[in-house]
């Protein structure tokens, strides 16, 4: 487990940004614990509480919803990024998606107490949290105006540029859904593509 533990070391150091906090790392890391989940198995259902914030050392989350008994893929979070239903698990209230592995994952998680000591109590936690918020916030804005003003076709290229992996680890009806594109009509253009 020692290099699991130096791989959410290494991301928290990068996300922090800030050589004048790396002191206070170690204790953000003994917060978390570890976790494997199998491949189909559900982080959180819908309906339910999120009990943890993780980081993702290895697979893929996918977060989804229901819609007319239509799951939509909402969300894939990929190795090396953090991920949780974050609204049920900051309210602690019921979860509005579903998060579930696409592949075996590992995960390191935090629980909510210690999450929030940590926001309360560690510098260090407090601007990895406030970077990884804001980030956030720009790939969604990012991805909001691409729905709005690329084509399916140019959504899908941005992909196989900015993520070529996920064509091999993602099937392609929750690729389709992610990029709001039928699942007939990638098909087709992937056939173009080739």
């Amino acid at each position: 487990m020692e290099s699991s533990k130096e791989h959410i070391s290494q991301y928290i150091q990068t996300v922090v940004n800030n050589d004048l906090l790396s002191s206070l790392i170690p204790e953000i890391i003994a917060c978390f614990s570890f976790k494997k989940l199998s491949k189909n198995e559900y982080y959180v259902e819908e309906g339910k509480i999120c009990k943890y914030f993780c980081y993702i050392e290895s697979g893929i989350l996918q977060h989804s919803i229901q819609i007319s008994d239509e799951g939509k893929t909402t969300y894939l979070g990929l190795k090396n990024s953090c991920t949780a239903s974050l609204k049920s698990f900051l309210q602690q209230t019921p979860s509005r998606k579903n998060i579930k592995a696409l592949s075996a994952c590992n995960l390191w998680v935090i629980s909510i107490n210690d999450f929030k000591h940590l926001l309360n109590n560690n510098k260090a936690f407090n601007q990895f949290y406030y970077n990884l918020i804001e980030n956030q916030i720009f790939l969604i804005d990012d991805y909001r105006i691409d729905l709005l003003t690329l084509t399916p076709e140019e959504r899908y290229h941005k992909l196989l540029e900015n993520e070529p992996k996920l064509l091999q680890e993602v099937p392609l009806h929750y690729l389709a859904s992610f990029l709001g594109i039928s699942t007939r009509h990638m098909s087709r253009i992937r056939k173009n593509i080739k």
